[in-house]
């Protein structure tokens, strides 16, 4: 018996994608913002396809993500946000449950979330990594929507 694999395809011309932007730090969300919009032009997805919602930070971003899912008119939706170090342990506590948040959230309701929040040391390493990695976790809920998709015809 042969092997069924299901290839990998981030084409989205078909879907209808949610981001959730955290607005502290603004600067970096934007960047990460770029980085997801250009890989949804990338996958055909239409800019009316598109809802971005801000949100004050990645604590708040879970509770947006969750009642985005609830309406059932996404397919997959994406976590935008930088979480940087600081001198106390916040920056553990926010990492962490904005993490398992997005988590709970795409298990809950099955859809999956690009995680582009960003957990740095550093201003300079969040800007470094915020393009690729808002088009990189778009590119991977388009995959995982498309993957999903796929598992439910087989």
């Amino acid at each position: 018996m042969a092997i069924r694999r299901i290839a990998s395809n981030t084409r989205a011309e078909h879907m209808r994608v949610g981001i959730v932007l955290s607005r502290f730090n603004a600067e970096i969300g934007e960047v990460l913002l770029k980085g997801a919009l250009r890989a949804l032009n990338e996958a055909g997805v239409a800019e009316s396809a598109i809802a971005v919602v801000t949100v004050p930070g990645a604590l708040e971003t879970p509770l947006a993500l969750q009642r985005m899912a609830q309406t059932g008119d996404y397919d997959a939706l994406v976590a935008l946000g930088a979480v940087i170090r600081g001198e106390t342990y916040h920056f553990e506590i926010v990492a962490n449950e904005s993490a398992a948040g997005v988590a709970s959230v795409q298990l809950e309701f099955g859809i999956p979330i690009g995680n582009a929040i960003l957990t740095t040391d550093t201003d300079d390493q969040a800007k470094a990594r915020a393009d690729a990695k808002g088009h990189d976790a778009t590119l991977a809920a388009l995959e995982m929507a498309n993957a999903l998709t796929a598992i439910d015809d087989e």
